[in-house]
């Protein structure tokens, strides 16, 4: 991996976190387009790196809620806010199992495969074109960002099998937890920043799980990825992942999602007859 590499890699993962397209699946398109074969510690530290830049930049975005969020939830205030942190803690329960589980499996069998890719790109675009029509469906137009409730507890546990499910590569884990929450009538703006807010715990825990991987690599005198390449990608994951997790958030609410529906039939397409 060179450092052009590493900077179109991190674009890609701070365009897709954030864009209802799959991070993950966007990343094996775009390195074997490259010719890259990262695999074991070499993959595990890179995707690391991108992944704690695309949770700084949400935390960045985010910062206001984020801020009072910790504030009641560390100084159990016992107020709303509290209680959205405890909703998102029960939402991380399914994505907890399924890393502890099943994770290897997932890995083993699914990971850089173009042809699962294809295939959980058009149950992403399945999801979103569900989730547009739905609201065309229940008002004959289309509804503004305030209509539906505010996520329960038991939207929240929803909202979090959707995104254990979406460890496939391909189904995309904002279009996914955001589809599922607009189809079960949560409302737009609320959905959104809950769905950004919901993975910083699971990045977080499984960045902390592969750090003794990691560790363990350069012990043993491996350098998978170089310090250069490791920061390029970070600092445009970091910086493209902001812009992308602002204007994510704008289009939740006026509901543009069909829009990449369209995008990821094409890429799907494109996987199953490359």
């Amino acid at each position: 991996m060179d450092w052009l590499d590493a900077l179109i890699l991190g674009i890609v993962q701070g365009l897709a976190e954030y864009l209802p397209i799959s991070s993950s699946g966007h990343l094996v398109i775009f390195r074997e387009i490259l010719g890259l074969k990262l695999q074991g510690d070499d993959a595990l530290q890179f995707d690391v790196i991108l992944h704690a830049a695309t949770v700084l930049s949400t935390v960045v975005i985010l910062w206001p809620l984020f801020r009072d969020l910790c504030k009641s939830f560390f100084t159990f205030k016992k107020d709303e806010n509290f209680w959205y942190v405890v909703k998102i803690l029960v939402s991380c329960i399914p994505i907890a199992i399924v890393g502890f589980c099943f994770k290897d499996l997932v890995e083993s069998v699914f990971t850089g495969n173009l042809t699962i890719v294809g295939i959980c790109l058009l149950a992403t675009a399945c999801l979103l074109t569900f989730a547009h029509y739905s609201d065309r469906l229940m008002n004959g137009r289309m509804v503004s960002a305030n209509r539906g409730r505010d996520i329960t507890f038991a939207d929240a546990l929803t909202i979090g099998v959707a995104q254990a499910v979406a460890v496939l590569p391909g189904l995309s884990r904002s279009g996914t937890t955001i589809a599922t929450g607009i189809l079960i009538g949560d409302k737009r703006d609320k959905v959104a920043s809950f769905s950004f807010l919901m993975v910083i715990i699971p990045i977080v825990g499984e960045a902390l799980l592969s750090i003794k991987d990691i560790l363990q690599g350069e012990a043993e005198g491996q350098t998978p990825v170089s310090g250069t390449c490791l920061l390029i990608g970070f600092v445009s994951a970091f910086i493209v992942g902001c812009i992308a997790c602002k204007w994510m958030l704008n289009l939740v609410k006026k509901g543009k999602l069909i829009w990449f529906a369209v995008y990821c039939v094409i890429v799907a397409i494109l996987c199953l007859v490359w």
